[in-house]
């Protein structure tokens, strides 16, 4: 077989397994762009693994691959710690839109095992082996000796890791689920409060322990240096937030982020702005906002022309 045959072989098989490959690296990193360029090297081990043997002596492509992309994105949350140290502000996952929130999702990545943007910023406090195991087992079911497998550990050290990720996730965040109805519901009273600068609202919208995220990189004022708790902080930051910028200069559109209901604002055909709320277990007010404004994580984010 010819070089070309063997690399087109070998990329028919890795794209039959992107999806699962994108979920697992994008979960474990929490940046599309790395998530990308994990799933790049990828593709360049595997192929030229298929350039060195024939891939029917792979008995098991799915984990092979699998293995590949969770250790390159091991790998990869070096950089992405180094990245980190010097970033300006609150740092957020990038988020992944969807279309609107009743309809399907527009990228095939979102039919993935979706982890809220929420759970994304607990596990940012795992250690990096943490977070894998976490992901593989919580979210996507592989078992200890699998995962054993993956990262080159026992299945003893693997339990070990397992329990102490979830005994730190689940103290940080409770095990509950709010009706769709009732988190689009508060979603959009909240937008409406926000963007429309609504105090009284927002005042009874937002939780008394409400915490707010406001990702800009340094890119876009007014922002946060850190997260701000309370009620009444969060009112001023979201009220200097909407200040900025009059109703009418941003186009509201109401989306699916990260599996949940969210709202992305537009200026022009730009994005500027991603909302996500987390709310009370009893759903009725929102306990954590998170606003990602950083341009260069909203670069994947386009308006659907049939949205208009």
């Amino acid at each position: 077989m010819s070089e070309i045959a063997v690399t087109e072989e070998a990329t028919d098989v890795f794209m039959d397994h992107r999806e699962l490959l994108f979920g697992l690296v994008y979960n474990m990193l929490g940046s599309v762009a790395d998530t990308d360029d994990v799933l790049q090297e990828t593709w360049l081990s595997w192929t030229a693994r298929a350039r060195r043997a024939a891939l029917g002596t792979v008995t098991n492509p799915r984990a092979y691959l699998v293995r590949i992309a969770v250790n390159h994105a091991l790998q990869r949350r070096t950089t992405i710690s180094r990245r980190r140290e010097t970033y300006v502000g609150p740092w957020l996952p990038e988020p992944l839109v969807g279309q609107v929130a009743d309809g399907e999702p527009e990228d095939p990545a979102l039919r993935a095992e979706s982890v809220s943007m929420a759970m994304l910023v607990v596990l940012e406090s795992l250690t990096p082996l943490e977070r894998a195991v976490f992901v593989l087992n919580e979210v996507f079911g592989y078992a200890h000796t699998e995962i054993a497998d993956i990262i080159d550990r026992t299945p003893a050290a693997v339990r070990q890791l397992a329990h102490r990720a979830r005994a730190h996730v689940h103290a940080r965040r409770p095990l509950y689920a709010a009706h769709p109805r009732v988190r689009r519901e508060a979603t959009e009273r909240f937008v409406r409060a926000a963007v429309g600068g609504d105090i009284a609202s927002l005042m009874e919208i937002l939780a008394p322990d409400v915490t707010v995220w406001t990702d800009s990189g340094g890119n876009r004022k007014p922002a946060g240096l850190r997260p701000v708790h309370g009620r009444d902080k969060a009112v001023r930051l979201i009220n200097s937030f909407a200040a900025r910028r009059r109703p009418q200069d941003l186009e509201l559109r109401y989306r699916r982020v990260n599996g949940d209901d969210a709202a992305v604002l537009f200026e022009g055909d730009s994005p500027y702005a991603v909302m996500v709320m987390d709310l009370t277990p009893e759903g009725d007010q929102v306990s954590g906002v998170y606003i990602v404004t950083n341009p260069e994580k909203l670069t994947h984010v386009h308006r659907n022309e049939e949205d208009e």
